[in-house]
């Protein structure tokens, strides 16, 4: 939600979903769709550094609690579609980097209990299209796809799951609506500079992402899906990786990872951002703080905010919480 602006909630019934409204100004929740309509109102423009040696982070100023709920009170979700469309709608707006919103899957591991109800799910959701619900879907989701998702889902509901350069088991999760609108993005950029074999961004989205749901895909295999719209040379395969579509793989050249454009300075601050949120706990008495002080606070390495580093570090197990007399309160996990 943009800084400085408070909101009103409107709440509509499943049997409103066929009216044309705006699919960005709603959020699913559990069978409902919440409305937040904006009020316009000049966003808060002091913010005052704590200084008290390098124990204190930055306060979050132009956070109140009129504009989203914390994450105390919107931390568990018992579903994993539910979880992943709140985090989507929370992705932080982050200036000067045109990056579609991504949610971890240690995000996602911090908020549904059952890890491995999000792992089938996940793989589930990637395969979906024109497939018939199975088994696997946990009840609410199975509701929230029979009732209100069954004709959107082929549309924006798919996700593509790519693999992350900040650590071994990082991933990321993205809509795939959200990330063909991340390669119209590159591909129009690129169109000023009349580079030939731009057609081949068509190709990709046509006959590479429909095709090949895992995260890597061979040169070959590579080659032989995008043959099926044109004659496919070297140059095009390095106009996908030099816009960010693809990276090579280390261990074997004729590998890629699937990968999201753009994302470069994003990954940095979400290492750095990592480093300063452990530094920080590390450096307190108890190696502990209430999680609706810590989330307020901002951190001045990463681009991410304080919510989105607390589901991933929560869901890696580098944090925990417990109850507290007041709430829930993050410590830091002793090795």
């Amino acid at each position: 939600m943009p800084q400085g602006n408070k909101g009103k909630v409107d709440i509509f019934n499943l049997s409103n979903l066929g009216e044309n409204t705006n699919r960005k100004s709603k959020i699913a929740v559990c069978g409902i769709f919440i409305r937040i309509t904006m009020e316009n109102s000049s966003p808060s423009t002091s913010r005052k550094r704590q200084r008290a040696g390098e124990t204190d982070l930055e306060t979050e100023s132009d956070l109140n609690d009129d504009q989203l709920l914390s994450l105390e009170e919107n931390f568990n979700f018992s579903d994993t579609l539910v979880a992943l469309r709140m985090m989507r709608a929370h992705f932080p707006r982050i200036e000067k980097v045109s990056v579609q919103p991504f949610i971890l899957r240690s995000q996602l591991y911090s908020s549904v209990k059952d890890r491995t109800q999000v792992d089938r799910e996940l793989e589930v959701f990637t395969e979906i299209v024109g497939q018939p619900l199975k088994p696997v879907f946990s009840e609410v989701t199975s509701l929230l796809l029979k009732a209100s998702f069954s004709h959107s889902l082929r549309r924006e509901g798919v996700l593509r799951t790519f693999k992350l350069s900040t650590g071994q088991d990082d991933h990321a999760i993205m809509f795939l609506d959200d990330y063909l609108s991340q390669i119209e993005r590159v591909s129009k950029r690129l169109e000023p500079q009349k580079q030939e074999g731009l057609s081949v961004f068509e190709w990709f989205k046509e006959h590479v992402i429909h095709s090949k749901l895992d995260s890597s895909i061979g040169h070959e295999e590579l080659r032989s899906l995008l043959s099926l719209r044109g004659k496919v040379k070297e140059e095009h395969i390095s106009l996908l990786i030099n816009a960010g579509l693809l990276t090579r793989q280390l261990i074997d050249p004729n590998m890629y990872w699937f990968a999201i454009p753009n994302i470069g300075s994003i990954l940095k601050g979400l290492s750095q951002g990592r480093k300063e949120l452990m530094s920080f706990l590390n450096r307190r008495k108890y190696k502990e703080m209430p999680m609706a002080a810590l989330e307020k606070k901002r951190l001045r390495l990463s681009p991410l905010d304080m919510r989105f580093h607390l589901r991933d570090l929560l869901g890696s197990g580098h944090l925990k919480t417990v109850e507290g007399p007041t709430g829930l309160v993050v410590k830091v996990v002793k090795d």
